[in-house]
């Protein structure tokens, strides 16, 4: 069975959607860093539940808030310690769902938005390894690590369980 591209027009609607997704993830994520940056020098962050250290801001009750947080890896930081294989994966990653999302059918529309989703998500995460690597420069490790890391700031937990879900974006 042979499997067609979609439509030229409807490949250009998917793309614009992922670019518009892109600039708004990392326009959150600008946001959201600077106010948490804010509240961190005027002492409006508070320490987790957890006692883990960790300072946020909780939004709602104790288990969702925002905390900032710089992702060096990938997967709650598996990989931080091979960043050329990572970054080099990322792009296959782009490079492969670009091709599932030229090829999706228009009769699978879910799966699609969830291609148009994972893309968007993970050419977000490649804009902040390879574009922001030297404006998120904040210690030592980030100095000698070829790469930006990722920022994370959504920060979920749940009371009463000995665990800390990863922060994510």
């Amino acid at each position: 069975m042979q499997h067609s591209f979609a439509p030229s027009g409807l490949i250009a609607r998917r793309l614009a959607i992922v670019l518009v997704l892109v600039v708004l993830d990392l326009w959150s994520k600008q946001v959201v860093f600077d106010w948490l940056e804010h509240l961190g020098e005027t002492g409006g962050l508070v320490a987790d539940p957890c006692a883990r250290g960790h300072m946020r801001v909780p939004l709602v009750g104790e288990w969702f808030a925002f905390m900032l947080t710089l992702n060096p890896g990938a997967a709650f930081g598996q990989f931080g310690d091979f960043p050329h294989l990572l970054v080099w994966g990322r792009v296959g990653a782009c490079l492969f769902l670009l091709w599932l999302l030229v090829r999706a059918p228009s009769t699978r529309p879910w799966n699609t938005t969830a291609l148009v989703l994972v893309f968007a998500g993970a050419l977000g995460n490649l804009w902040d390894n390879l574009v922001r690597a030297r404006d998120l420069v904040l210690d030592e490790w980030y100095r000698d690590h070829p790469y930006g890391p990722v920022r994370d700031f959504i920060d979920v937990y749940f009371a009463g369980i000995p665990w800390h879900f990863p922060t994510f974006n």
